[in-house]
């Protein structure tokens, strides 16, 4: 089977050919239509992540048929269709104990140190699987964890967001934006899309945005101008290039959420208005099971739909990460097998 794999960073992705994976005790083998391409994969490939094992298959966006069932699985069968998390939790500390598994620090990552999506088999510990109800359409199946799962993290675990609450989306024609803007909209939330990209403005009102605006500098005042008591919850897409204007753009007692950094940098933060403005900053991290599980079945009762940019073979996926970083995708890009 064609494989993409990281030997190097800074290099381009290689495309190998590779048995099919077997699997282990504990595991099970899926086969998938879609993965995803997250912007996370370009900065693993870019050298970002120190932890990173070499040589690594990338991608951590899963979802398929289970085709082989290894020895000691309890839960699923050959046949079952299912969505992963993005990580294999250890299943034993506190955090797995109480359901905050995305916060395991013995977790293993895919497309990190385990070998991640980018084949069209997948071997994955039965720990991090969730059987996907019918009605939910592949593509959506496949970015329930990175994409919806974390939204939903992000927005309610994290955010608090209720019926109402004023949302702030920053890198909103991405492939994280395109989708939070539609689970903020299901919460019943007022929706403000900040875009970098001109062009993508109509798509994000189609989308459910109410306001759409630049994320030029000073972007804070024209949210102002529109909601003058500001944003009660902030979900930071894209880090440091958007981070200062929108934690200024919080109301009093607002929440920032982060969930991307796509320079890694560290941004300056007014700790003068957090104090006095009463705001809070949350760093959000992946998805639970729980979350993954209300991310499909909100997909299956048609709550969200899948923001497709195009689909792409395994071999070029080189020029998919460079039309990634140019901004050219409007939604999420995926590899079909």
């Amino acid at each position: 089977m064609k494989t993409a794999v990281i030997r190097e960073t800074g290099k381009p992705v290689e495309i190998e050919e590779r048995e099919e994976p077997k699997a282990g005790v504990g595991e099970v083998v899926i086969e998938q239509k879609f993965t995803g391409i997250c912007y996370r994969d370009v900065l693993t490939r870019d050298g970002f992540f120190p932890r990173l094992s070499l040589p690594i298959v990338p991608g951590h966006e899963v979802s398929g048929i289970i085709r082989e069932v290894g020895e000691g699985v309890e839960y699923f069968k050959k046949g079952d269709r299912v969505s992963s998390l993005i990580y294999v939790p250890c299943g034993h500390c506190e955090n797995c104990i109480s359901g905050n598994e995305n916060l395991c620090q013995y977790k293993k990552t895919l497309g990190e140190n385990l070998d991640g999506a980018y084949s069209k088999y997948v071997r994955i510990s039965e720990r991090s699987l969730v059987k996907v109800p019918d009605g939910v359409p592949e593509e959506l199946s496949t970015i329930a964890a990175c994409v919806t799962g974390m939204v939903i993290h992000a927005l309610d675990t994290c955010g608090n967001i209720k019926e109402g609450k004023r949302v702030l989306i920053t890198g909103a024609g991405g492939g994280v934006g395109a989708h939070a803007i539609q689970i903020a909209k299901a919460y019943g939330a007022e929706v403000m899309a900040v875009t970098s990209s001109e062009w993508k403005k109509e798509q994000l009102y189609k989308l459910g945005a109410d306001h759409v605006i630049s994320s030029g500098e000073g972007f804070s005042k024209k949210v102002k101008e529109i909601w003058n008591e500001g944003a009660h919850i902030a979900l930071e897409n894209t880090g440091d290039a958007t981070f200062s204007e929108a934690f200024r753009s919080l109301s009093f007692g607002g929440r920032m959420v982060v969930v991307g950094n796509l320079k890694p940098a560290s941004p300056g933060l007014p700790l003068g208005i957090l104090i006095l403005k009463g705001n809070s900053i949350f760093g959000s991290i992946s998805s639970t099971r729980y979350d993954l599980e209300r991310a499909l079945n909100m997909s299956a009762r048609g709550k969200i739909h899948a923001v497709v940019s195009n689909e792409i073979k395994i071999e070029d996926v080189n020029e998919a990460f460079e039309n990634i970083k140019a901004k050219k995708n409007l939604g999420r890009v995926f590899i079909k097998f």
